[in-house]
């Protein structure tokens, strides 16, 4: 299996001359700058979690496209394992383990996400139809939705749309690791 930066570089590449988009043309849609999708595309960058989410929202493609190869087919049951698969991009206080990455036939992704403690991330809306599932699995977090935080302890399960302004944060001083189911609506 590639590096993660050198899969991401590679895929970047391949997705931008799919669509035939210069960097130029990348930059506008993604919101990132030419610059630092040069780096990226040349694995010289390690991109935030919120780059990566700009980077996918302006492909209308799934944050896991951007982590790891697409999971062949196979009829059998899939065992993965979050340990193994969790990442760290660029150091920037939230880690992600795609546990099972986006299939068409499927339409959604599911991740493991990480707070450390004090992290706070505020999303952009995603493509219209989105909807996010979020899982409280160990420590406290917040979500952001509507403009106001809601404190979630474990156990605790929130559905919304996330084409609208979000957020999740951990004031807390130890992790907090929460499950997102993430459903794309259908081309």
């Amino acid at each position: 299996m590639q590096e993660p930066n050198q899969y991401l570089a590679t895929r970047l590449r391949a997705l931008r001359k799919e669509r035939g988009w210069s960097l130029d043309r990348c930059a506008s849609e993604t919101g990132v700058s030419k610059a630092m999708l040069g780096q990226i595309e040349r694995g010289e960058s390690s991109p935030t979690v919120a780059t990566l989410w700009k980077i996918a929202g302006g492909f209308k493609t799934s944050l896991s496209s951007f982590l790891e190869p697409t999971p062949e087919p196979h009829p059998g049951p899939l065992y993965r394992q979050a340990d193994t698969l969790r990442q760290q991009p660029a150091g920037d206080g939230m880690l992600v383990a795609p546990l099972f990455p986006f299939e068409n036939r499927f339409g959604f992704e599911m991740l493991e996400l990480t707070l450390l403690p004090g992290y706070e991330r505020r999303s952009e809306p995603h493509e219209s139809g989105v909807i996010e599932h979020v899982i409280v699995q160990k420590g406290e977090m917040e979500l952001l939705l509507e403009g106001q935080w809601q404190p979630l302890a474990p156990g605790a399960a929130v559905r919304f749309h996330a084409d609208q302004p979000h957020g999740y944060r951990n004031p807390g001083p130890v992790p907090a690791v929460f499950y997102n189911l993430i459903h794309y609506p259908k081309p």
